[in-house]
């Protein structure tokens, strides 16, 4: 059983086995059954308030069965892309999700993409539904990282703060890094728990906001807005980030999104902002 340390927190010991349970002798891991959570509870609030932004049920099912692998491929792809070393070309490695290296913004792009293709062909309000499941997207993902946690990955640099955790495998992964100054003796900032907490705030935010916004789309750029906010911030603090040369690809795509959708919500309250929905 490995264990997950809170050193500095009354050397708090958690129990973290990556492995549910088996069937048939094939492991099922928390990560997917977190995962598969956070998915069903976005599916499910969105099918609950699908009426108020005039989306069908039958337009939300072809849109999960659409963007649900869109996603998974999306997010695979861009964690394979920017960090090709790692695979070599072997496309057993590459399509082997079940321990993790799928990239959020990834996932967004793919999803996003392929509703976007869905509503076009099906003449749905594409900002509508970006609307309605923008603050749904944020509790997912709020969820899903737990499964980071599940994984001990997703961690960043050295910490004595209180809640900086430490464990065996946490330990390796650092000895394997190699990163210069990073000492696998000392606990590391939780940043999955960081990026948890950041987007169910920016969760509860949109879902106060939802009740008096007035411009169609809004929803979906403070979305963009907040989370690509918080993710620049929280990536710095990343050990394991995938890079464009000495640049942190997550952070570029974060500050990109937080001035190209704040833009956008900008021009368009001001042409729309006494236009309700």
């Amino acid at each position: 059983m490995n264990y997950v340390r809170f050193p500095n927190l009354w050397d708090l010991k958690i129990p973290v086995n990556r492995v549910a349970f088996e069937i048939f002798g094939i492991e099922v891991l928390w990560y997917g059954i977190i995962i598969s959570i956070a998915f069903v509870t976005a599916v499910f609030l969105g099918m609950r308030n699908r009426e108020r932004f005039g989306i069908k049920e039958e337009q939300i099912l072809d849109i999960v069965l659409l963007g649900a692998p869109s996603g998974i491929i999306g997010a695979r792809l861009f964690y394979v892309i920017f960090n090709w070393d790692e695979f070599g070309g072997d496309i057993l490695k590459i399509i082997n999700i079940r321990t993790g290296g799928l990239a959020i913004y990834g996932g967004l792009i793919g999803a996003v993409l392929s509703s976007y293709i869905y509503c076009k062909i099906k003449k749905v309000d594409f900002l509508n539904l970006l609307d309605l499941g923008g603050p749904y997207f944020l509790l997912a993902q709020a969820i899903g990282r737990w499964g980071n946690f599940t994984n001990n990955e997703a961690f960043g640099t050295n910490t004595n703060l209180p809640w900086g955790m430490t464990s065996e495998i946490i330990k390796r992964r650092i000895e394997l890094s190699g990163i210069p100054g990073m000492d696998p003796d000392l606990p590391v900032h939780p940043t999955f728990l960081y990026e948890s907490l950041w987007s169910f705030a920016a969760f509860l935010f949109l879902m106060w906001y939802r009740k008096k916004y007035k411009v169609k789309g809004e929803l979906f750029f403070l979305y963009m807005i907040l989370y690509g906010a918080g993710r620049f911030w929280i990536e710095g603090l990343r050990i394991d980030s995938l890079y464009i040369g000495p640049f942190r690809v997550s952070q570029l795509l974060a500050i990109s999104f937080v001035v190209v959708f704040g833009v956008i919500f900008i021009i368009r309250r001001k042409k729309y902002g006494v236009v309700s929905r």
